[in-house]
């Protein structure tokens, strides 16, 4: 067979796969063990084709405000930049210790010339080594399939093709990352809400 005939025909087969991929949502309601909605959780889809999927999003960007860090949950896919703007009048210094990302912005106001890239994924707590209230998280997620939950604890994951994952979700309050929910699920059309009790949050006060 020619070449090109046989490359023209493997390319129709594969568009032609693409087109029977079915698409579904995934809607979740996260709760804590008193049964009380969780808000700011990131619910995501693992799996090694959505690995395959990830590429750096745009320019993401966490600002100092009136000594706060503005927004205080990024969540962003490996490989993103991350900006940190000072828009205080005072100065501050960015810092992660995290193993997913360590890195120090030392003393400065404005904006860095240089933005930090989060090539691997993980979890990074952001300080201030001036301003010790000041905290952020940073998720960096090995898939495009995410969402954060609402004020009622409800996620909605849309467009995500319909295949085997490990639902995972995360939070700030959790006791640590060992305690990360971790399901294998089915995602399929017109699949029923999942409800997720995460029972190892740090203690409300």
């Amino acid at each position: 067979m020619n070449p090109k005939r046989k490359l023209y025909l493997v390319t129709a087969f594969l568009l032609l796969q693409s087109a029977f991929v079915q698409a579904a949502s995934l809607n979740v309601t996260v709760k804590d063990a008193q049964g009380r909605v969780v808000n700011d959780a990131v619910v995501f889809l693992e799996s090694t084709a959505a690995a395959a999927l990830v590429k750096p999003g745009p320019l993401a960007q966490i600002k100092q405000r009136d000594k706060i860090f503005t927004p205080e949950l990024t969540v962003i896919t490996k490989g993103t930049a991350v900006s940190f703007p000072n828009e205080d009048t005072v100065r501050h210094h960015v810092y992660s210790f995290s193993p997913v990302k360590q890195f120090e912005i030392k003393l400065y106001v404005g904006t860095p010339a240089e933005p930090v890239v989060f090539e691997q994924s993980g979890v990074a707590v952001l300080g201030c080594n001036i301003h010790d209230h000041m905290i952020a998280w940073i998720v960096s997620l090995d898939t495009p399939y995410y969402a954060i939950t609402d004020e009622n604890g409800r996620a909605t994951l849309k467009d995500v093709p319909t295949a085997e994952y490990q639902l995972r979700i995360w939070h700030k309050d959790l006791i640590d990352e060992t305690h990360i929910v971790k399901l294998p699920l089915t995602l399929t059309e017109n699949m029923a809400e999942q409800q997720i009790t995460l029972m190892q949050l740090a203690p409300m006060f």
